[in-house]
């Protein structure tokens, strides 16, 4: 059975490249155009992955809305919100809105496609059966590599796939410094700068959150991140 991708994107041109490049990788592809169209599609059945739109139309958080009902639906179905500036996804709290992933609208599609096949890969490993895992420990931090999951004092973090390759790359060898270059190659992805930036800064909002003592990414001015053990 191919799996099937939900598209939800207002931009006509956008919408028919993105649907073309998805069928030709064997996905089955079904697009809407406004958040209402897809909202009642959801409620009939759902995908096997969404990818939304953060504006809509006339409704600058039709997407927002949209992901909420999707989680409600289902906890684990994978989600990809598109922004067209990567500066809007800093105002978005994951935890909150629930998305595994963001990407901005300029990113290439064999990026977009990487993007796609690892949460499949990750909802693959979440629903086999337990074998034996990659477990990585760093003080409070455990890191199960093998089922894509992170838990900070025994509690869970709700990292995208990007976020979490990128604390993979941060803990394989603590206190040595990543260039942004560094974690960009481990996290699979072609991004600028200020959006490695935004994905650290929410890297740390989601272990705050947890843990209002948390402190352990390191900004190392003009060289990159490191995690630190205190």
């Amino acid at each position: 059975m191919p799996r099937t991708i939900a598209l939800v994107e207002d931009d006509p041109a956008i919408r028919e490249n993105y649907v073309a490049a998805l069928k030709n990788q064997g996905y089955e592809v079904n697009a809407f155009a406004d958040r209402p169209s897809a909202s009642a599609a959801f409620a009939q059945t759902l995908p096997d992955l969404a990818i939304i739109d953060i504006g809509l139309q006339e409704e600058m958080e039709g997407g927002f809305v949209l992901c909420q009902q999707l989680r409600q639906l289902s906890q684990s179905l994978p989600i990809i919100f598109f922004t067209a500036r990567d500066n809007d996804v800093d105002t978005i709290s994951g935890l909150r809105m629930g998305a595994d992933d963001y990407l901005t609208k300029d990113i290439s599609m064999a990026h977009l496609l990487a993007r796609i096949a690892a949460l499949f890969r990750r909802t693959d490993l979440l629903a086999a059966p337990k074998q034996q895992s990659e477990q990585v420990r760093v003080g409070h931090l455990q890191v199960d590599v093998s089922r894509m999951t992170v838990s900070w004092k025994g509690q869970p973090v709700a990292l995208t796939v990007t976020e979490f390759w990128m604390l993979h790359a941060l803990i394989k060898h603590p206190g040595h410094v990543k260039s942004r270059q560094q974690l960009m190659d481990e996290s699979r992805m072609v991004v600028d700068d200020t959006t490695i930036t935004s994905h650290i800064k929410r890297m740390r909002k989601k272990f705050l959150q947890l843990d209002d003592t948390f402190d352990h990414i390191d900004t190392v001015y003009g060289m990159g991140y490191r995690w630190q053990n205190h």
